[in-house]
């Protein structure tokens, strides 16, 4: 969570975009920012990013092609920790219950029973 914290606005942005498409471009990072800087600018950020460890880069003809360095999954799995902790007093719960207080909230009938298949299976690693 301190990680993502350390980014800037637009830092989070970019890695929004990478983490959305697997890889990006400089080119494709750029197309994908809302309100986008210079492409040059974007290029900076891409090599600030790199210095502080989120991304690495292959070069693929003649541009760079640049992956995040931790997985989605693990990243993901630290901003809802940090969601949790910032708007809902860490609690899944109150997530849970403002997003289904929202009026087009929907939950298909089979994520439910995966959902109350996980929460079994979390009761029993409790035990």
């Amino acid at each position: 969570m301190e990680e993502h914290n350390q980014l800037s606005r637009r830092e989070r942005q970019i890695m929004d975009a990478v983490y959305a498409r697997g890889e990006a471009s400089a080119t494709q990072v750029w197309q994908a920012l809302p309100d986008p800087p210079s492409r040059t600018a974007v290029r900076t950020l891409l090599r600030i990013l790199e210095d502080k460890g989120h991304l690495r880069h292959q070069k693929r003809g003649r541009e760079f092609v640049y992956h995040p360095v931790r997985p989605r999954r693990r990243a993901g799995q630290t901003a809802l920790q940090g969601v949790l902790k910032t708007f809902f007093d860490g609690s899944l719960e109150k997530a849970v219950a403002a997003h289904l207080a929202q009026p087009n909230a929907e939950i298909p009938p089979d994520e439910v029973k995966r959902l109350v298949r996980l929460i079994e299976k979390a009761r029993q690693k409790e035990v």
